[in-house]
């Protein structure tokens, strides 16, 4: 495995955990400024 598919799958790591947990914390809210 090459350095730069790790930095890849970390990247794409990263982007994944941070919608869910972005999701997560308005659902969590109840978001109401929608």
């Amino acid at each position: 495995m090459s350095i730069e598919s790790i930095l890849m799958m970390a990247f794409g790591l990263t982007l994944t955990w941070g919608g869910a947990s972005l999701c997560i914390r308005r659902a969590l809210k109840g978001s109401p400024e929608d």
